[in-house]
């Protein structure tokens, strides 16, 4: 079974990736296992972070490597938080942090303004020289509620309105969720080229 290192400590992304790649005789390992350490996000994209990443751990370990770089991007805040959506109200903020933040500066933003998706990007690197990688782009449209709702998911969830569900995506089951979501779909497209990416 050929191993691949998930550029992330992120064990729930782990187990999301090992799932979906099951049927491809592929062990997915976190980069933690490789005691690999963070690297610092110095991109001003979702595909050059994620790049940077992929890059890092493919490096460390000699093996390939799929990195995630995702957020969320506000119409109304020319595209903030963007990549910077996990420490949007500061270095250390819970996902609460950055909830109250983007409610803050919503507030008293129409409905119909408040229009919003999600990004996520996926890199697959086979080694940490490789010129060719393989870049999947899922998104998610939305718009940003008033208040903060639900109890499922993650981040941003509880106050990003999915309209052909009609809840917010916090309040949506997880299988629901991984149909709809930006990673569910970048996850659908990884799926259809890694093997000939990886040769098999």
């Amino acid at each position: 079974m050929k191993q691949l290192v998930l550029a992330t400590g992120n064990l729930g992304k782990v187990k999301e990736l090992s799932e979906l790649l099951a049927a491809f005789d592929l062990e997915v390992l976190p980069q933690s296992h490789f005691k690999v350490s963070d690297v610092p996000e110095t991109g001003t994209t979702f595909v050059e972070n994620a790049i940077i990443k992929a890059r890092h751990a493919a490096y460390i370990t000699g093996l390939p490597a799929i990195a995630d770089d995702s957020g969320l991007e506000v119409d109304f805040l020319k595209g903030a938080p963007g990549i910077y959506s996990a420490r949007f109200a500061g270095e250390r903020a819970t996902d609460q942090d950055n909830i109250n933040k983007l409610l803050k500066e919503l507030e008293g933003v129409p409905e119909s303004q408040r229009t919003a998706r999600f990004h996520c990007v996926l890199v697959l690197m086979t080694h940490a020289d490789d010129p060719t990688p393989v870049i999947c782009h899922g998104k998610w449209e939305g718009y940003i509620t008033t208040q903060a709702v639900g109890e499922n998911g993650f981040g941003y969830d509880p106050v990003f309105f999915v309209p052909t569900e009609g809840v917010v995506s916090a309040q949506l089951d997880k299988s629901r969720k991984n149909q709809l979501s930006h990673r569910g779909k970048a996850l659908q497209l990884l799926s259809t080229k890694i093997n000939k990416k990886l040769g098999q």
